[in-house]
């Protein structure tokens, strides 16, 4: 199953992009049927994009200190209907995209998260292993070299000759010549 290639958060995004379209199509429908919403939200916002606009416009051509005059009531009506539907797509986009950096931001933390329990898991095993090499270490520095052995094997056989020899039965020569000697 292809899951992971199609995420459904790409498909739910695009869903809303286009309903948004149509949404604000209705909006402009009744901001132009709706007295109330043509006179307080339509028109003033399309009475002050008008004349940036064309106080914009006059000073690049270089006309400076004009009078401009305001639109009409139904030109004004429809523009601000238009910049109303447009205003209702950007902020259904930008919510989108904030929507989905958020999504973003909290994936990411997860992972972070994980891979710091991952290393802190990783340090425990190595602090564990370096007390187990140190008891290893210890304990190999306890017990004697090979050759020490050797050498307290032929000791004690020396004592052992020596002792056969005081009790009576001592053979004629010690059975081991320790290491020292030779």
């Amino acid at each position: 199953m292809v899951v992971g290639a199609f995420p459904m958060a790409k498909l739910l995004y695009l869903g809303i992009r286009q309903i948004s379209k149509p949404l604000a199509n209705r909006i402009k429908e009744a901001a132009r049927r709706s007295e109330f919403f043509k006179t307080y939200i339509c028109l003033p916002p399309a009475q002050l994009y008008h004349w940036v606009e064309m106080r914009t416009k006059m000073r690049i051509m270089g006309f400076r200190g004009t009078v401009i005059k305001p639109l009409n009531e139904a030109a004004a009506a429809d523009l601000g209907a238009e910049l109303l539907g447009e205003a209702t797509i950007f902020i259904v986009g930008g919510g989108c995209m904030v929507l989905e950096y958020w999504r973003h931001q909290t994936n990411q933390r997860h992972k972070e998260e994980e891979q710091r329990a991952a290393w802190d898991a990783m340090q425990d095993e190595v602090g564990r292993l370096a007390l187990a090499f140190e008891a290893l270490q210890a304990q190999m520095q306890a017990t004697p070299p090979p050759g020490a052995l050797e050498e307290l094997r032929a000791q004690m056989q020396e004592v052992r000759a020596q002792l056969r020899a005081r009790d009576g039965d001592a053979p004629s020569a010690p059975q081991a010549v320790s290491t020292s000697e030779k």
